[in-house]
Formats: C-alpha cells, sequence, structure tokens
C-alpha cells in the first residue's frame, strides 16, 4: 500500500509558504554576505507519531561557522501513525533525500561557485546530511545506521548520526510535535 504524503510549502520564523526556489535563493543571498566563510549546508528530518498520523520536519540549514545560520524547514505528514521503527526512519531519510534531490548539480555548483574565489583564503563548502539515529547499545535505531548512512551517502553528503546530527534531533525535532 503507497501512503498519501500531504506535502507542505518551505517555512521559519519570518516567512511562510515559500517555494524551493525562494528557499535556494535565500540561501544565496546569505552566502553572499560573506563569501569568504566555511559554510555547510545541512539537510535533517525528524518525526513524531501522533493520534492519527505521523509528522516529518525536514530542516535545511545553511550554516556559516562562526557566523550564524539561515534555516527553515518544511513539515510533510502521512495521515496514519507509523508504529514500525524501521519504516519510521526510513521515511525520515526519504523526506532528506527528496530535499538533496533538489539541490542538483546546477544549484550545488552555484554554491561553489561563491566561495570557489576565496579557497585559498580557507572558505570551504560542504554537504552533510543529519540522520536521526544513534549507535548506543540502548538505541533500537541502531541497527539501521549502515543503511541510512548509505543512502544519504548516495545523495552526495557526508551522513552525521547522533550527538552530531542537530538539524534532524533538535532543529526539526523542535517542529514536530
Amino acid at each position: 500500500m503507497q501512503d498519501r504524503v500531504l506535502y507542505s510549502s518551505f517555512e521559519n520564523s519570518k516567512e511562510k509558504d515559500m517555494t524551493f526556489e525562494q528557499v535556494f535563493e535565500r540561501i544565496l543571498r546569505f552566502m553572499r554576505l560573506n563569501p569568504n566563510g566555511n559554510y555547510k549546508l545541512i539537510i535533517g528530518t525528524d518525526s513524531q507519531v501522533h493520534y492519527d498520523y505521523t509528522s516529518f520536519i525536514t530542516g535545511i540549514v545553511i550554516q556559516c561557522e562562526g557566523k550564524g545560520v539561515w534555516a527553515c524547514l518544511q513539515k510533510n505528514k502521512i495521515p496514519r501513525k507509523i508504529t514500525n521503527l524501521h519504516q519510521k526512519i526510513s521515511y525520515e531519510t526519504s523526506f532528506s533525500e527528496a530535499v538533496f534531490a533538489m539541490f542538483t548539480q546546477e544549484r550545488k555548483d552555484a554554491m561553489y561557485e561563491i566561495v570557489l574565489p576565496y579557497v585559498e583564503r580557507g572558505a570551504s563548502f560542504t554537504i552533510e546530511g543529519h540522520i536521526d539515529i544513534g549507535s548506543g547499545p540502548r538505541n533500537k535505531t541502531r541497527v539501521f545506521i549502515n543503511e541510512m548512512i548509505a543512502r544519504i551517502q548516495s545523495m552526495g553528503a557526508e551522513p552525521k548520526i547522533k550527538p552530531e546530527a542537530f538539524v534532524a534531533s533538535s532543529y526539526a525535532n523542535r517542529y514536530t510535535k
């Protein structure tokens, strides 16, 4: 059975109903403010099971080390409770993959081109995928680590798990309630 996903636009505390194109323009604008910075594009998703649906929040963060961030999120909903842990983690990773796919090579190149003239002076740009799973012995999600890491790597991003996966486990998590 295929789930019907209720997708939404992107938003943050200052703007609602942004298209991905608007999100991308905000990211470029943020990067142009300090083109010699150390940038990380980070994408991560968290979920919360509610009474009759499961909400998924995907965070997009562009971080300039020591200079701040610009961030937004996308709220998605599946109109049923997802109680199977593997399925829930897999959906989280799928929503992150869908956003990663919006960052086409052309868009990534535009981001690289902002910092490229400053690389000799230490500027950088990396891409990370934050996965809301942990490797601790008491963490039930640890059995899915290799699978989810491989999926994020296939998107061209460096995977991070808890405690380093703050976009999924902190930023996105804050909005799943």
